[in-house]
């Protein structure tokens, strides 16, 4: 399911996927946040190569109300509350942007962390 928009040209149909990779998008760009972790089936298709854009990130959307999960992974030594703060402020400004759709909820699951000081966050460390 999804949401159609009518604009003054016709309709503009918007699915939740397109949602999820809005918000893993967003996310990319995340002080602390080292990647999403997988859930049930995801890790599975992950184990079996099958690419996700939007793994992690489960949509809500219907009539009146947008509302998204992430599971992320983030740094050691990074403070969570900080993180997952600026995941939820992120993901709602990039989906809000990009869409024109109100986001109504926000809701972040710190699933792992990563110990070895490797990815994105060690990295992007400002």
């Amino acid at each position: 399911m999804g949401r159609e928009l009518e604009t003054g040209l016709g309709t503009v149909s918007i699915s939740e996927e397109v949602v999820a990779a809005l918000a893993a998008h967003a996310l990319e760009r995340c002080y602390g946040v080292t990647g999403l972790a997988s859930r049930g089936l995801e890790g599975l298709a992950g184990v079996l190569g099958i690419g996700n854009p939007g793994r992690g990130v489960t949509v809500r959307l219907d009539e009146k109300h947008l509302a998204i999960e992430v599971a992320i992974v983030v740094g050691y030594g990074t403070r969570i509350s900080e993180v997952a703060q600026n995941a939820r402020e992120q993901i709602r400004y990039g989906v809000e942007q990009a869409t024109g759709l109100k986001v109504d909820q926000v809701t972040v699951e710190v699933a792992g962390i990563r110990l070895d000081g490797q990815g994105r966050g060690a990295r992007g460390r400002r």
